[in-house]
């Protein structure tokens, strides 16, 4: 478990696939499958992504992600990873991703 802001682990990822995910309860859930390179490999991420993508337009982004926080599961789906969002002014996350491309599962510092 993660004691301070501090020893989170955020790496870059490249969004590999990414699908609508209806059976989550909140609106507007999207499923992610993204790798974050080498050891750390490919991970399962949901996000509130669908107010502002499309899903096949997330696939090939690079994202950040939180890797070391607890694994929950969501309507039967395992998300492993926080993919790392700001909120546009109506709420909704906006990804956070590099300006340019970097190497997959850099760590940011």
């Amino acid at each position: 478990m993660v004691e301070s802001p501090f020893d989170v682990d955020i790496r870059v990822g490249e969004v590999l696939a990414a699908e609508p995910f209806p059976e989550a309860n909140k609106p507007e859930m999207t499923k992610l499958w993204i790798d974050l390179g080498g050891e750390h490999g490919e991970v399962q991420s949901a996000a509130q992504l669908d107010h502002h993508y499309d899903s096949d337009e997330l696939e090939g982004r690079q994202v950040l992600c939180a890797t070391n926080l607890v694994t929950v599961r969501i309507a039967g789906f395992k998300s492993e990873a926080l993919t790392v969002g700001v909120p546009s002014d109506e709420e909704y996350p906006i990804l956070v991703s590099p300006d340019e491309g970097v190497p997959t599962g850099g760590q940011l510092y």
